[in-house]
């Protein structure tokens, strides 16, 4: 008999058991068992949380920006100190093997050490002598209350990209969840007190986690006390929040879907292609936004030996459960997701795509009743089909074969989606053109997945993103800031004379 828990909001610096009676099942994803429920949020309860961060915020806006720092410092030491166990707890909600997971975390604490330096990157501008005896100068403040709402995939990487730079400008925070893999985020909740607490410092309500479904959403979009969102999620949705946030007045940042290409030119390494597509494609069963599940070798004799090369790879690759240490991925989240997996993989057939490899029918010994699914291959996929237009976000590779550079160029470029490209040769000029030309906000040179390191900034083009910022770096700081600019005069009527009336738009004579 499994016990079910129950999980708790985190608000106010207190675990909240859920009182709507609504909730969502959290499952096992390596047994397809139910092992707690979520609670999913009322309005009211979304409003309480809102006004203790709204009640916290202006003391912590006042706390200068190294005592900030110093708890940013401190929490990064907590979370590296229970890296395991919250690894362990990441893997058993949402499948991906462990080894995986601290990379989930790893990834986040990146924009947490970036945040560490918040003093230095809050820095203004400064001008003197703009005009006579006249200075100017800038400062960026934090916005008031922040909001964030993260997917299942990244469960500690995303909710760490926003909050981390949120909370370190001087904002509080209300992070609501995936409800299919919530813990982690509670968790870091929790951390984020300790270490306030380990400094002396009592940071109720800077850092809130409230659980729900669209309810809880649309709550977050039309709250007036909330005046940033950040979203991370499927296009459609991530327009949704774009367009209702900033209807509502809010700054809004909504990253979305994806499908990102690997361009491999016959000059490429094929030993690295093949290592490099198969983690790529296949890592964390394709549930990355980050993926790369479409190979676009150029020429066909690049293509046939990237096919033969990929079947033996996939023929190695080990699947089990998310504690296996010599697994390369586990289950996916679901049996909802692993069956929408399943039917594009028919779709992919019924289009006429070469099924090469089928991983439908994959079980594993022991677990028959967990949501695997085996490695798949494509070949012969074309820019028509749906299942190339579609994200699959499943551990599915499409070859979609080009006859010229140009050709391979276009493919990523007219995709509705542009979040991630990668292109694989030795030639530094191809790539350089390619770089230059091709219409991707993140785009990898012999790098699979481009994701950019945490000083740099997180976003995609097109489809995959909508609004005018991207995540974490000074972009994060520009997003969680507005600027303030002041332009001071101290005029000595001693020295100067008696002030004299101006009808005149002022300038800086």
């Amino acid at each position: 008999m499994i016990t079910v828990a129950d999980i708790s909001h985190f608000v106010n610096g207190v675990a909240l058991a859920g009182a709507s009676g609504r909730f969502s099942d959290v499952f096992n994803p390596n047994t397809g068992e139910v092992q707690a429920r979520t609670p999913l949020a009322s309005v009211a309860e979304l409003d309480a949380a809102v006004q203790a961060a709204a009640a916290a915020q202006p003391a912590w806006a006042a706390t200068n920006p190294q005592r900030r720092a110093r708890v940013m410092f401190e929490f990064k030491r907590l979370v590296e100190a229970q890296m395991q166990p919250l690894a362990e707890l990441l893997s058993s909600q949402h499948g991906k093997v462990i080894a995986d997971s601290k990379g989930d975390i790893q990834r986040g604490l990146e924009v947490i050490e970036f945040a560490c330096g918040i003093p230095h990157a809050l820095k203004g501008e400064y001008t003197e002598g703009a005009g006579p005896g006249i200075d100017v100068y800038s400062m960026r403040q934090p916005l008031g209350v922040g909001a964030g709402i993260t997917p299942f995939n990244f469960p500690a990487m995303i909710p760490m990209w926003m909050f981390g730079v949120a909370i370190a400008v001087g904002n509080s925070f209300i992070l609501k969840p995936s409800e299919k893999d919530p813990s982690v985020p509670v968790r870091l909740g929790e951390l984020f007190m300790e270490a306030g607490a380990n400094l002396g410092m009592d940071l109720k309500g800077v850092l809130n986690v409230v659980h729900g479904d669209k309810a809880v959403v649309d709550a977050i979009l039309d709250h007036p006390l909330i005046k940033a969102v950040s979203f991370v999620g499927s296009s459609d949705i991530a327009q949704y929040v774009y367009s209702r946030g900033t209807a509502n007045g809010k700054q809004v940042q909504a990253m979305g879907g994806a499908k990102n290409h690997g361009v491999i030119l016959p000059d490429a390494d094929m030993d690295q292609v093949v290592k490099d597509l198969s983690g790529a494609a296949f890592g964390s069963a394709g549930e990355r936004c980050m993926a790369l599940p479409v190979a676009v070798p150029v020429g066909e004799k690049t293509a046939d030996e990237l096919r033969g090369r990929m079947i033996a790879e996939m023929e190695t690759l080990k699947v089990g459960v998310s504690s296996d240490t010599a697994a390369q991925y586990g289950p996916v989240v679901s049996a909802a997701h692993r069956q929408k997996i399943s039917d594009y993989i028919a779709m992919g057939e019924a289009e006429g795509a070469e099924l090469v490899v089928d991983g439908r029918d994959f079980k594993l010994q022991g677990y028959e009743q967990g949501f695997f699914i085996g490695p798949t291959l494509f070949d012969h996929v074309k820019p028509h089909m749906k299942t190339y237009q579609e994200e699959i976000f499943g551990p599915v590779l499409q070859i979609v074969r080009a006859d010229s550079f140009e050709a391979a160029l276009k493919l990523p470029s007219e995709h509705q989606y542009g979040n991630g490209v990668a292109i694989f040769t030795r030639s530094g000029r191809a790539a350089r053109d390619f770089a230059a030309r091709v219409e991707v906000g993140m785009v990898g040179i012999n790098v699979p997945i481009p994701v950019p390191v945490a000083y740099h900034t997180f976003g995609g083009w097109k489809r995959s993103a909508f609004g005018d910022t991207n995540q974490h770096g000074m972009e994060g700081v520009k997003f969680w800031t507005k600027v303030k600019t002041v332009t001071a005069r101290w005029p000595d009527t001693d020295l100067e004379g008696p002030a004299a009336s101006s009808f005149v738009i002022p300038t800086m004579q």
